[in-house]
């Protein structure tokens, strides 16, 4: 009886501190979500006037708040393409070859990842000074492409070192190409880290402000227009463009997730 009780207290505990944790982490998109319906036209937009659907149609008069979500797209498929190819020839080269200096690289590779977003962002307006690359979208694609690369080879790492590399002599030795055996036989089979980098860099390009607030220059990304509008008040139609995003990103996710469950199923 009393270790009934004992097991019915833990599990309530546990409930409990799962919601709050769920509370904690959704409630500001909850947020975010509920004051795109907000009827308040007068700043900072945090009193509740009623309903209403005005600030999604609002989105598309809008021009700068549509140029930023353009530019951040664009930067975010950019960077996260030139990430992807450079950080998977990286990490097949670094797991392939023997070289001096191997672990010295290895190791610089964690510092994008482990110092201050605003450390990076200055190191990098610092060197785009020096040689003179002017501010604007090649400065925060080089950046982004620069944050992102890392990502992309500890991800390629992780799905190579299970990786036989057997298939790909039983490969060469059927007849195929060294261009072949990677076409056919060795990507493939990174795919899914390979995949797993370039969304994970996606997502670190699309939500970034630190670094971008260094070294943007005119060209105005969507997270910026946000932080440019706190002092203001966060306009309902950027609260509105935000929900769509959300809105865009489960619809992604779910769509994913229930393709890997068919495939599994078939």
């Amino acid at each position: 009886m009393k270790r009934n009780t004992r097991a019915a207290a833990g599990r309530g505990v546990g409930i409990l501190y799962c919601t709050l944790i769920y509370l904690f982490l959704f409630l500001p998109i909850t947020v975010v979500v509920s004051n795109s319906f907000n009827a308040s036209t007068s700043k900072p937009y945090l009193t509740w006037k009623g309903f209403t659907l005005a600030w999604y149609g609002r989105i598309f008069e809008n021009g700068p708040l549509l140029e930023s979500f353009g530019n951040t797209i664009l930067l975010a498929v950019i960077s996260t393409l030139l990430a992807t190819v450079v950080g998977t020839l990286a990490a097949v080269g670094m797991y392939r070859y023997k070289f001096r200096g191997k672990s010295a690289i290895d190791a610089l590779l964690y510092i994008p990842v482990v110092i201050p977003e605003i450390v990076l962002g200055i190191s990098l307006l610092t060197l785009f000074a020096n040689v003179r690359i002017q501010r604007g979208m090649i400065s925060l694609i080089l950046a982004h492409t620069t944050f992102s690369i890392p990502y992309v080879i500890f991800n390629v790492r992780a799905r190579l070192d299970g990786y036989d590399s057997s298939i790909e002599e039983a490969s060469m030795d059927l007849g195929a190409g060294r261009l072949q055996t990677f076409l056919h036989i060795t990507l493939p089979v990174l795919a899914p880290g390979i995949g797993g980098g370039a969304l994970l860099a996606f997502t670190l390009s699309l939500d970034d402000v630190i670094v971008s607030y260094f070294t943007n220059g005119q060209t105005m990304t969507f997270p910026l227009k946000v932080w440019a509008s706190i002092k203001s008040g966060v306009a309902p139609d950027v609260n509105a463009l935000s929900t769509l995003i959300l809105l865009g990103t489960i619809a992604l996710v779910v769509l994913t997730q229930s393709g890997i469950v068919k495939k599994k199923r078939g």
